[in-house]
């Protein structure tokens, strides 16, 4: 029987940020975005912020309504990664088997490591506590015989805490939580469960899954597979390339906007930091999709497919078609955030499909290629497109930061 370990750091953000500066322990912390530029959004909290009551997601002024003396720090991307690359490092010291799941979770197979380190739960402590000395945070184990009840374990008690999932109590500990708490169930899932008097987990093992593969198709059968303890997929090897479903950014920007030269700016500055990601890791993307969040909150968005490529051009070019199809310039409600995602992505450059006369797509390559080695030294404003320079009131104060992914 496997034994796999899902190790979650805890309250990533707020505690590296906590660590590096020692006058902010002890006190009421959240990592946020900037509020002079509306971005003003808890992106992660400590454990005492979230005692009191403070949601990742949710604006700044709802935070401190909850929790007064809460003391807001800007995020540090480029130290996250260092911190979770670090932790990664201590992982790979016990197995050659970890996936990444976010920056701060990670899925370890450690069933070929036990002669060597012991058993499930001594590995997961023996974690837990290198960890804490050797890199400052702490971090959640769960282990058990599945994935899925691996990442249970490891939400089932925080902070700083391992919980062990056996196929003798998996029914004890699982079965009792709500349904929306098992992987791969989303907001609009649970509804359609608990609309067919599925609740919790146990609910869902139960259940008939003729009825839930009518429901939700294969997914359906795969749920009720996992809420049984039923599930064969593999922890990758932590060498094994992996291919994301989408690279996407957005942005909230400082002035509502309506017209086409404002949005075409703001587009082609995300398209860009896209392209850039797709070319750092090897990615040709086939699709590509738009989102408008306008000023009433209310939001629109569509996707369509495309020539694969990794030019930021190409990309800003189809985004700002998919806009011309669903957005009135001038008269549609003001934008207040605006987001670009591609999809459909390979790491085979010859799914480009290019001729010798497809010059610029090529051209489109070769530049974006030059851009990313200018930004890469000397950051994301170092050289601008002309249209975003034209429309500085926008794209003013657009860093780097603004266009990176973050997750709790």
């Amino acid at each position: 029987m496997k034994t796999i370990l899902h190790c979650d750091a805890n309250n990533f953000y707020a505690s590296v940020e906590c660590f590096l500066n020692p006058a902010l322990r002890g006190k009421f912390v959240a990592v946020s975005g900037n509020p002079e530029k509306r971005h003003g959004i808890i992106l992660a909290k400590n454990q005492a912020a979230k005692n009191m009551g403070v949601k990742t997601g949710e604006t700044i002024w709802q935070a401190r309504q909850k929790c007064p003396d809460l003391v807001c720090v800007p995020p540090h991307f480029d130290t996250y990664v260092e911190f979770s690359n670090r932790i990664f490092d201590i992982y790979s010291q016990y197995t050659d088997r970890v996936q990444p799941f976010g920056i701060d979770e990670c899925w370890l197979d450690v069933s070929g490591s036990r002669r060597l380190f012991g058993d499930g739960k001594t590995i997961a402590d023996t974690l837990r506590e290198r960890i804490k000395k050797d890199i400052g945070v702490t971090i959640s184990v769960g282990v058990s015989f599945t994935k899925v009840f691996a990442k249970l374990g490891s939400d089932i008690k925080k902070p700083d805490a391992t919980t062990v999932i056996t196929p003798e109590n998996y029914k004890d500990l699982v079965w009792k939580l709500d349904c929306s708490d098992l992987l791969m169930i989303g907001r609009k899932t649970a509804e359609k469960l608990r609309k067919i008097g599925i609740m919790t987990i146990g609910d869902l093992a139960n259940a008939d899954v003729n009825v839930l593969h009518r429901l939700l198709g294969i997914n359906g059968v795969k749920l009720h597979d996992s809420a049984n303890g039923v599930d064969d997929d593999e922890v990758r090897y932590s060498y094994e390339k992996y291919v994301p479903k989408s690279i996407g950014n957005s942005t909230t920007l400082p002035v509502d906007v309506r017209t086409k030269e404002q949005i075409a700016a703001v587009i082609t500055a995300l398209c860009e930091m896209v392209a850039t990601r797709m070319r750092r890791y090897g990615f040709f993307g086939k699709g590509i999709g738009v989102g408008l969040r306008f000023n009433d909150l209310s939001h629109t968005g569509k996707q369509s497919a495309m020539p694969a490529t990794d030019s930021a051009l190409r990309l800003s070019d189809c985004a700002l078609n998919l806009i011309d199809q669903i957005y009135s310039y001038g008269n549609g409600l003001p934008v207040r955030a605006l987001s670009v995602g591609v999809f459909d992505l390979s790491t085979d450059a010859e799914q480009r499909q290019l001729s010798i006369f497809d010059k610029e797509e090529k051209d489109g390559h070769s530049l974006g290629t030059a851009l990313d080695k200018i930004r890469m030294k000397y950051g994301y404003n170092s050289i601008l497109s002309a249209s975003v320079l034209q429309n500085a009131v926008i794209c003013d104060g657009l860093e780097d930061s603004d266009f990176l992914p973050f997750k709790k």
